[in-house]
């Protein structure tokens, strides 16, 4: 397991009580299956589980430099009867590794109502605004309409994924189990004089207390260093997802559209007063990067484990596995933070929609004059031409899109000028975009909600983010 000690990582703070549970887990186990081991020593384990002296193990982990070795010695010297067959037959990821899958296991049980929060608030967001007509936008230039609730589909329909990737990954999570120094189980089968059933009884057993469905049915001396890639990345794809998100939101507030949560006494520049500068949404977008980035060093320690095992898995993985997890806990709750927040300004995106909406009409006017008797091809050709003009009125004058004015006075389309009013609606240009929203929300937005809904906490506007 290396030379640091477990308790350095934030995400194993609870590992070492798990290490002596882990430790003696099996020992009732074996007196069922035939070994001696005295009531007297078990009531001694028991009586001590949580009787951990930390800093004696930090001192006796500076003298052994092994830090299994450290806390057996430490725990041992509380049990004087049961000390010597602590760790009985045992190799050190026979706890430790067990012990990292029963936190990955906890930690993903942890984050994922946090992302099902996420989801229920931004659903709620999309439901209330899936009317409210806004710009699209391709290559950052306007194009169809859309709705705001439309787009925050777009966001959710991510986290979707990232909430069914991440909980098939905690549900194919399985247990080292008691496979010994390389994995062959030499030692246990020794101790059960030969008897492989025993061998196999006592590792589905411990897998069982220990609250996984499995064990890996073969390993080296760890679990396979894979699995932490699998791990790793599906924390990296949520911070994909919301650091695309949170992009759209920081692009949003730009245009004045949408705004994040900001308080009466923030202060956004120290500088420029005026300022209201996404702060919540660069957080999210900075710590999101570093969580994407990530998932290369479990990527390379999988790929450099030599033959059945080597130590240069270890300090790394107590970093890595640690900050994803921390990471992406960050992540959802600044952004359920945000969400909870959210305002939106519909005059602002509708003045936006003004100054390109009748260039987007255009293509309904000439089929409104088709419909009263016009030419298709030269009604084409006066729009081409008024358009041209409205847009460089905008570009070299700076002057707003005239378009409609040139067309009102323009005598060619009299026929249709009682029309212009629900031609230019922009409820009209939406399509589909309200259905879709109430449809996507009924059928993968509210399972995912309820999957969660006894252990979602929604409300994070007083944490102090």
């Amino acid at each position: 397991m290396g030379n640091c000690d477990l308790s350095r990582s934030p995400l194993m703070a609870d590992i070492q009580p798990k290490l002596h549970i882990t430790l003696i887990l099996h020992v009732p186990i074996r007196i069922e299956l035939g070994l001696e081991i005295t009531d007297q020593q078990l009531k001694e384990l028991r009586d001590n589980v949580d009787n951990v002296d930390f800093a004696a193990a930090a001192e006796e982990e500076k003298l052994t430099r092994h830090d299994i070795m450290a806390h057996v010695h430490t725990y041992a010297a509380c049990c004087p009867t049961a000390g010597p067959i602590i760790h009985l037959g045992a190799t050190s990821c026979d706890i430790g590794d067990n012990a990292d899958l029963i936190v990955l296991r906890d930690a993903f049980d942890i984050l994922l109502p946090k992302l099902a929060g996420c989801v229920k608030t931004l659903g709620e967001f999309a439901d209330e605004h899936k009317h409210l007509a806004t710009l699209g936008f391709t290559h950052f230039q306007p194009a169809q309409l859309t709705t705001v609730g439309k787009r925050a589909c777009l966001w959710l329909q991510d986290l979707i994924f990232c909430e069914k990737n991440i909980s098939r990954i905690r549900a194919d999570l399985k247990f080292r189990g008691i496979k010994g120094t390389t994995g062959t189980q030499a030692s246990f089968l020794q101790l059960f004089n030969g008897n492989y059933e025993k061998v196999r009884e006592l590792d589905n057993r411990v897998t069982k207390l220990a609250g996984f469905p499995a064990s890996y049915s073969v390993t080296g001396q760890t679990y396979p260093r894979i699995v932490d890639a699998e791990v790793v990345s599906s924390l990296s794809i949520l911070g994909a997802a919301v650091h695309k998100m949170c992009t759209d939101l920081r692009l949003l507030a730009g245009m004045n559209e949408i705004g994040e949560p900001f308080e009466p006494t923030q202060i956004g520049s120290s500088a420029m007063a005026y300022k209201q500068n996404p702060m919540r949404s660069e957080r999210v977008c900075s710590i999101a990067r570093y969580l994407m980035n990530l998932v290369n060093n479990p990527l390379s320690t999988a790929s450099v484990q030599w033959l059945e095992r080597t130590l240069d898995d270890s300090a790394n993985r107590r970093l890595c596995l640690s900050e994803a997890f921390l990471a992406a806990d960050s992540i959802m709750l600044t952004l359920q933070n945000i969400l909870e927040g959210l305002s939106v300004f519909p005059k602002v995106i509708s003045r936006n929609i003004e100054k390109v909406l009748p260039f987007m009409a255009t293509e309904n006017i000439i089929i409104a004059m088709v419909k009263v008797g016009g030419d298709r091809q030269v009604c084409h050709e006066k729009i081409r031409v008024l358009s041209l003009e409205a847009a460089s009125t905008v570009r070299l004058e700076g002057k707003d899109n005239d378009l409609l004015d040139r067309i009102v006075k323009d005598p060619y389309f009299a026929p249709i000028l009682d029309q212009l009013p629900h031609l230019l609606d922009p409820s009209t240009f939406v399509g589909c975009a309200p259905d879709q929203v109430k449809y996507f929300l009924k059928e993968e937005v509210q399972p995912v909600v309820n999957k969660y809904i006894s252990k979602i906490k929604t409300t994070a506007t007083k944490l102090d983010i």
